[in-house]
C-alpha cells in the first residue's frame, strides 16, 4: 500500500544517504497506512505541517522570545513565531501565547514554576482515575517539588454520576487544602468538563485555576466542547492530539501578569533554545484549525466516538460513566469477561491491526502494567474519514480479536490474521491525508 507523497520522497531521499535509517521510516509508514489508530493522544498531520517540520528552521538557535532573543538572525524565527501566537490566541480567546514548550509536561512545569514555590500545594484529580504524571505523580518534578492533594469521582455504583468528577468533594478537598493551584483537564476522561464549576471552587479557596486540555484542545477550537475561557486563568495544552499539530506544547493565558511569569519561568527556567521548525509546524496546525471545516472535524471526532462507545455496548463491553461526551472512552473488559485484560487486549488488537493502549478504570483492582481496560480515541480515524459506519465495523473486529484470543493461541492467531487483512483493505479505502 502507498503512504503519503511526502514521506514517499522522504524515504527515496534517504535511501540514498542512509538506508537503514530509511527502512525503519518506511516500515512505520507502512504500519501507519494499514493499521487503525485508536490510541486517544494520536493523530495524522497534514502534509503541510509534516512539511513545515522539515525546513531550514531547525538550523537555528532562537533562545528568548520575539524580539529579545539572545542571537543574531532571527528576524525569520521572529515573524513566524509572531504567526503561531498570533493565530493560536485567535483560535482560543485568548490574550496571551507562548508556543515554545517542547511538550505538554514542559508547558505544566513552567506554570506551576511561575504559580508557585517549591513546597506549595495544588490539587489535581488523581493520576489512576484519568489524570496526568505531571499533575503529582510522586516520580514527576509535579510530584517532587510541589505538594498534590487530590479530588476523586464519585465511587458509589448506585449514584448517577458514578465514575464523573465529584464536584462537591472536589470543593471540600480545597477548601481544607487551601492550594494555590486547581487543576483540571485529564488524559482518560470521558466527560465534559464544567470548568465554569472549577473556578467557583478556586475563587472559594484563594486559588489560581490551570486547564490542561492537552487532549481536548481541538474539541475545544472546532467548538464541539466547551472553552475553558474566561474561567481558567491558565491554559495548557499540547499542540498533536485532537489538535493535529505537531508534537509539542502551549500555553494560554488572558492575564498579562500571569503571561510575563510564565515566559520567565518556561525560559530560561525550564527549557533553552525553541524548536524553530516545530514552531512553525504549529503555526501551520493553527492556520487550519481556524478553517472552517475544523469545526466539522471536531463534531465528526465526538460523533464517531459516541458511535464506537454504542456499538461496543451492543456487543457486552462497558464503558465508564455509561459512554463519552468527547473524543475518547474507557472501556471495562470485565463486562465482556472476567480475564480479559488490557495487556493482553491492546496485544491481540495490535497483532489484527488495530492499536490502542491497555488503561487503568476508575477504582481498578489490577495494576498499570496489566489493568482492566482499553482507552480508545477517535481523532485519527476521522482525519482519516472514517464515519460512524466504519465505527461499527471496527467495533465488531475489536470483539471478533478479543473472542478469538480467550479461545486459545491457535484461534487467536488467525483470527487476528483474518482481520489485520480486512483492516488493510479499509484502510485502503481511507489514505492518510496528503
Amino acid at each position: 500500500m502507498a503512504t503519503d507523497p511526502i514521506t514517499d520522497s522522504i524515504i527515496a531521499l534517504l535511501s540514498r544517504r542512509d538506508p537503514e535509517v530509511a527502512e525503519v521510516i518506511g516500515l512505520e509508514a507502512q504500519r501507519q497506512a494499514t493499521t487503525i489508530e485508536l490510541i486517544a493522544s494520536e493523530n495524522h498531520v497534514s502534509g503541510a505541517v509534516m512539511h513545515a517540520m522539515g525546513t531550514c528552521l531547525t538550523n537555528k538557535y532562537a533562545e528568548g522570545y520575539p524580539g529579545a532573543r539572545y542571537y543574531g538572525g532571527c528576524v525569520h524565527h521572529d515573524r513566524v513565531e509572531n504567526i503561531a501566537r498570533d493565530r493560536a490566541k485567535s483560535l482560543f480567546g485568548a490574550s496571551f501565547a507562548n508556543v515554545q514548550p517542547h511538550s505538554g509536561a514542559q508547558a505544566n512545569q513552567a506554570v506551576m514554576q511561575a504559580l508557585m514555590e517549591p513546597g506549595d500545594t495544588f490539587a489535581s484529580l488523581v493520576l489512576k482515575d484519568g489524570g496526568h504524571l505531571s499533575h503529582g505523580m510522586k516520580l514527576n518534578f509535579s510530584g517532587r517539588f510541589f505538594k498534590p492533594v487530590h479530588y476523586p469521582l464519585h465511587y458509589d455504583k448506585a449514584h448517577p454520576d458514578y465514575e464523573r468528577i465529584d464536584y462537591d468533594a472536589a470543593r471540600r478537598v480545597c477548601l481544607e487544602a487551601r492550594p494555590k493551584v486547581v487543576m483540571c483537564g485529564y488524559s482518560a476522561y470521558p466527560r465534559t468538563i464544567d470548568f465554569q464549576r472549577f473556578r467557583a471552587i478556586a475563587d472559594e479557596c484563594g486559588a489560581l485555576l490551570v486547564a490542561d486540555i492537552a487532549h481536548i484542545a481541538g474539541l475545544v477550537a472546532g467548538g464541539a466542547h466547551p472553552s475553558p475561557f474566561p474561567h481558567a486563568h491558565v491554559v495548557t495544552t499540547t499542540t498533536h492530539k485532537t489538535l493535529r499539530g505537531p508534537r509539542g506544547g502551549l500555553i494560554l493565558t488572558n492575564d498579562e501578569e500571569l503571561s510575563k511569569r510564565i515566559d520567565r519561568a518556561l525560559f530560561p527556567g525550564a527549557q533553552g533554545g525553541p524548536l524553530m521548525h516545530i514552531i512553525a509546524a504549529k503555526a501551520v496546525a493553527f492556520g487550519e484549525a481556524l478553517a472552517p471545516s475544523f469545526k466539522t472535524y471536531a463534531a465528526r471526532v465526538v460523533e464517531n466516538a459516541k458511535a464506537l462507545s454504542a456499538a461496543l455496548t451492543q456487543r457486552g463491553y462497558r464503558c465508564t460513566t455509561g459512554g463519552t461526551d468527547n473524543h475518547l472512552m474507557l472501556v471495562d473488559l470485565r463486562a465482556r469477561h472476567e480475564n480479559l485484560t488490557g495487556a493482553d487486549a491492546e496485544a491481540w488488537l495490535e497483532a489484527a491491526g488495530i492499536i490502542c493502549n491497555k488503561n487503568g478504570i476508575p477504582d481498578d483492582p489490577r495494576p498499570p502494567k496489566v489493568t482492566s481496560g482499553i482507552r480508545l480515541g477517535t481523532p485519527a480515524v476521522t482525519t482519516r474519514g472514517f464515519g460512524t459506519g466504519e465505527m461499527a465495523r471496527v467495533a465488531a473486529w475489536i470483539d471478533r480479536v478479543l473472542a478469538a484470543g480467550l479461545a486459545g493461541q491457535a484461534a487467536r492467531e488467525a483470527e487476528a490474521a483474518n482481520v489485520r487483512r480486512e483492516v488493510a483493505s479499509l484502510c485502503g479505502e481511507f489514505p492518510l491525508p496528503a
